[in-house]
Formats: C-alpha cells, sequence, structure tokens
C-alpha cells in the first residue's frame, strides 16, 4: 500500500495537457508550445514515470522524468532525459527538503567550454487535483537561478 510521501506523489498519476514555456535567458521568453503529457505509477507506487511531447521552436520534443523519495535516505529524487535540452545525458537531480512544494530536487549539468557545472532545480506542484505546474530553474555556476522551463497541465 502507497503511504506517506509516495501517496502525495500519487496524485500526479493521469492524463494532462498544457503549456510549457521556455526561457535560455533570464526574462525572455524563447518558446511557448502546447504540451501532452501522462503520468503513472511504476514498481508498485515507488517511483511516479513522466513522459511528453511538446515542441520547441516548431521542432517535436519529447521527454521522460522518474521521480521518486527514498524512505532510506529522506531524498526527493528525479532522473531526467529529453530530445533537446539533455542531449546524450541524464540529469540526476536530489534533495532532502520540498520547499513546500509537493517536489523539489537540485542537479546539475555540464556545457562545452565550461569548467563549472550548472545547476538545475525542478519543483512540482499541485495547487488543486487538476493541476499541475513543473517548473525547471537554471543555476548559473556565480549561483544567480532563472527559471528555464514551466509546464502548467491540466488534468484530462
Amino acid at each position: 500500500m502507497v503511504s506517506g510521501v509516495h501517496r502525495k506523489l500519487s496524485g500526479l498519476v493521469g492524463s494532462w495537457e498544457g503549456t510549457t514555456k521556455t526561457w535560455f535567458e533570464p526574462g525572455v521568453l524563447a518558446d511557448e508550445s502546447p504540451i501532452r503529457g501522462t503520468t503513472r505509477s511504476i514498481l508498485d507506487g515507488r517511483f511516479i514515470l513522466h513522459e511528453y511531447n511538446s515542441s520547441l521552436k516548431g521542432k517535436p520534443l519529447s521527454g521522460v522524468a522518474t521521480f521518486g523519495f527514498d524512505l532510506t535516505t529522506g531524498t526527493y529524487q528525479c532522473a531526467w532525459v529529453d530530445s533537446f535540452h539533455m542531449s546524450t545525458a541524464i540529469l540526476l537531480s536530489e534533495s532532502t527538503n520540498s520547499a513546500g512544494k509537493l517536489f523539489s530536487a537540485l542537479g546539475s549539468y555540464g556545457v562545452p567550454g565550461v569548467a563549472e557545472r550548472w545547476g538545475w532545480k525542478t519543483e512540482i506542484e499541485m495547487p488543486d487535483d487538476n493541476k499541475l505546474a513543473i517548473t525547471m530553474f537554471n543555476i548559473a555556476p556565480s549561483g544567480e537561478e532563472a527559471k528555464a522551463v514551466e509546464t502548467i497541465y491540466t488534468r484530462v
């Protein structure tokens, strides 16, 4: 039986439609596109699998993320891949604090030609049973944080 944090995460399960906004530089919207996604419980409720299809500047984009909570370490965890942002890498994130969100995790990624890694924060909020917001933030090596991707879903 799913309980505790895993029960809260199971509220994400369903079919979703909405809009995704993308920023490549702070405050400058680069794209706004429709998105369709599904989230389902896997491995007896231990994890949530999010699969989605959208576009970016008219080109198809798809991705997959696995969200979970490790009871042993008390950490929220995420593994994310997509056909645009992540190239051939898997972004791994974790956090011991949901920061008032349903889910919050921090990871990092490399940029070709840049020695320092950039941070990437993923936050999930459900203001009600039929609304879902997934927001991702870039964190520069200097510590400056800026919204990079915002998906606002409605349950279908």
